[in-house]
């Protein structure tokens, strides 16, 4: 894994001659040994039709592309930093919330409505993620961000999880999400919970979910 936390606001990255690396315009906070930064122009991988796509999507985010030999410092906004590790799997995640991730990494955008159907878009509409998502798929590592800390949630099929949407980070594994709905007769008259909307996860995998109601 390339990244190490140095606190929960900070990331070392080895950098390796031959391997590239993407991260959020502007996140470098210190470097040693030879190291480059290049603005990605087509913010990440897939050429001309994947920042087309992106852009479509609204999932694009400037990135940077970091190659050389050395270490180096992530960080941003002072945001909570968490390194998440792909064995495989894809990891669902808003593009505004990337930190780093690995080259290597495959790049995507997934429509939401292929994963939870109308309710999938349901969801980004009301949570605010719009109808796309962003995608990162195969073995490597990725540095999100987050409001306050992080916690990882296993989901199981015997146990699924719920969400408030407005906390939930990201999610990887076979996992399907649904908003479900609790409104009643309070909702309508300003005497509810204040809790109408879930976001219910199930299959196999882990959700993370921030200490904080507040997006990027």
């Amino acid at each position: 894994m390339p990244f190490r936390e140095i606190n929960s606001k900070m990331v070392e990255a080895q950098v390796i001659p031959g391997q590239r690396m993407y991260s959020q315009r502007g996140a470098m906070l210190a470097y040693r040994g030879e190291v480059s930064f290049t603005p990605s122009l087509t913010g990440g991988q897939g050429g001309v039709m994947g920042m087309i796509g992106r852009r479509v999507a609204n999932e694009q985010t400037p990135l940077m592309t970091v190659e050389g030999n050395g270490t180096v410092m992530f960080g941003h906004g002072g945001h909570h930093i968490q390194v998440i590790s792909l064995t495989g799997e894809t990891l669902y995640v808003e593009a505004d919330r990337l930190l780093a991730f690995d080259g290597n990494l495959q790049q995507g955008t997934m429509f939401m409505g292929s994963q939870g159907g109308v309710m999938g878009m349901v969801r980004g509409q009301v949570t605010g993620q719009g109808l796309f998502t962003t995608t990162l798929k195969g073995h490597g590592a990725v540095a999100v961000m987050a409001h306050g800390g992080v916690i990882e949630l296993p989901i199981t099929p015997q146990r699924p999880v719920h969400v408030d949407p407005q906390a939930y980070v990201a999610h990887h594994g076979d996992v399907r999400n649904k908003l479900s709905t609790a409104l009643g007769w309070r909702d309508m008259v300003g005497r509810g919970s204040g809790e109408a909307f879930q976001l219910e996860l199930s299959g196999q995998g882990a959700v993370y979910v921030q200490a904080s109601e507040e997006k990027l």
